[in-house]
């Protein structure tokens, strides 16, 4: 992206921090995300604004959408619509009552539930348009709510403004089938199906009330899931089922299905995959999890283009598991530190990056060596880093294929690899292909 592209994001940014730090810091940060890093502007953005103490959500300005559109936890929205139903209610915020509305507004897309958290500050009428401006979405029954808050403001506009179709429009839109690698984050009304490869049923806590959680995995020919269901659908390990009515949250940007009593889950009479042929991992570019925020046992092939710091001959705090420095554990001051082997690599296959973390026995399985001998060679050498002068040597520049769980922050892609090898080409077979093809061309 060109610089002249970039100077109004820069702009941006230096407005949110309301000068904590120079212009001039910002365009080297931008730079070490975008083209070190390698993630997308907007997480290169709303990193930055992390780092130096800045509000992230700040980035985001209200975008007009219909109610069709609207996905789980949007921040900042605006919405044209018609009050269908206005409900008042009294309620309780911290020992006093407080005045709120609920109700329904609706659109040529759909209707969908609403609250406004002051009935003062929106006197919101049955029958008039109004434009919404900053609202947020929230999660009610597996679908988003419309939720005026604080940044919320009212503007009435002309009755004919929005014109709801005949009939009851629908509440919650279905987005539709989608394959297992297309879900992501704020998805709602969604429908997959797939065989569950695993299911355990968990008490849990929420909001101080304790309910009964089925989770685990499921599989289609894209990928894996995991999944919560928070109704009892007899559920079992091996059966194909579609699910209809989910929606997606995520953990640290792993896209994870939802349903519950509001759903719907049928078993179709189709053919599908086995449990043990999706079992295996997927393929996955890395580009495409950068899309959709990470994904659960994939297969990544790339090239080792970075051995990062912090690889090799580590000690750790026997207490928390923190890599120390010179014995000494940030929570737990001086310790008995205990050496690990490790390997933060930066793959990249061709079209975005990601880090591949090894713990010790990937490390000790790739690289043909053990803790020990490890131990042996740094003390000769009287250089810990030689450690990861050897990985960087075995590694850069080779191409490797990695499995685990990609997760994602504000730093870009981080894959915890569960097996790890090195690709050898088959350049005999290789070499025969090509000949045989300049032969017949010949």
């Amino acid at each position: 992206m060109e610089r002249e592209e970039l100077a109004p994001h820069v702009s941006e940014i230096a407005r949110v921090l309301k000068g904590k730090i120079e212009e001039s810091e910002i365009w080297k940060e931008l730079d070490t995300y975008l083209n070190h890093y390698r993630v997308s502007l907007e997480t290169a953005k709303r990193g930055i604004v992390k780092k130096f103490g800045g509000d992230p959500g700040a980035l985001t300005k209200g975008v007009r959408k219909p109610i069709q559109q609207l996905a789980l936890n949007e921040q900042s929205v605006d919405i044209l619509a018609k009050v269908v139903t206005v409900n008042p209610k009294d309620i309780e915020v911290e020992g006093k009552s407080k005045s709120i509305l609920y109700g329904i507004l609706g659109d040529e897309s759909g209707t969908i539930p609403y609250t406004a958290w002051d009935a003062d500050r929106f006197p919101l009428q049955k029958g008039e348009v109004v434009l919404i401006r900053n609202a947020y979405t929230k999660e009610w029954g597996g679908q988003p709510q419309v939720n005026l808050g604080s940044r919320a403001s009212v503007e009435p506009q002309p009755a004919d403004s929005v014109k709801l179709p005949e009939g009851a429009p629908r509440a919650f839109p279905d987005i539709g089938e989608v394959k297992i690698s297309q879900l992501r984050e704020n998805m709602g009304g969604v429908t997959v199906t797939a065989r569950v490869l695993g299911i355990e049923k968990r008490e849990v806590e929420v909001s101080g009330e304790k309910r009964i959680v089925f989770s685990g995995a499921m599989a289609d020919e894209t990928g894996k899931v995991q999944f919560s269901a928070w109704y009892d659908f007899d559920l079992k390990r091996n059966d194909l089922v579609t699910v209809r009515g989910a929606y997606v949250k995520s953990w640290r940007g792993i896209p994870q299905l939802n349903f519950g009593e509001r759903s719907q889950v049928m078993r179709p009479g189709i053919k599908f995959p086995s449990s043990s042929e999706l079992a295996e991992a997927k393929a996955r570019s890395i580009g495409d999890m950068e899309k959709v925020g990470g994904g659960v046992d994939v297969l990544v092939r790339g090239t080792v283009v970075e051995v990062r710091k912090g690889s090799g001959l580590i000690f750790r705090c026997p207490e928390c598991n923190r890599v120390v420095q010179k014995n000494a554990c940030r929570i737990h001051g001086n310790v008995q530190a205990l050496p690990d082997l490790r390997i933060k690599a930066v793959v990249d296959d061709g079209f975005a990056t990601m880090t591949a973390v090894m713990n010790r026995r990937m490390t000790e399985s790739i690289m043909g060596t053990t803790l020990d001998d490890s131990l042996r060679l740094a003390k000769e050498a009287m250089n810990p880093d030689v450690i990861l002068e050897r990985i960087d040597e075995r590694l850069f520049a080779q191409p490797i294929e990695v499995t685990g769980n990609v997760t994602s922050d504000e730093y870009g892609l981080m894959m915890i690899v569960s097996d790890a090898k090195i690709s050898t080409p088959e350049v005999r077979g290789e070499a025969t292909t090509l000949l045989t093809r300049l032969e017949g061309s010949s």
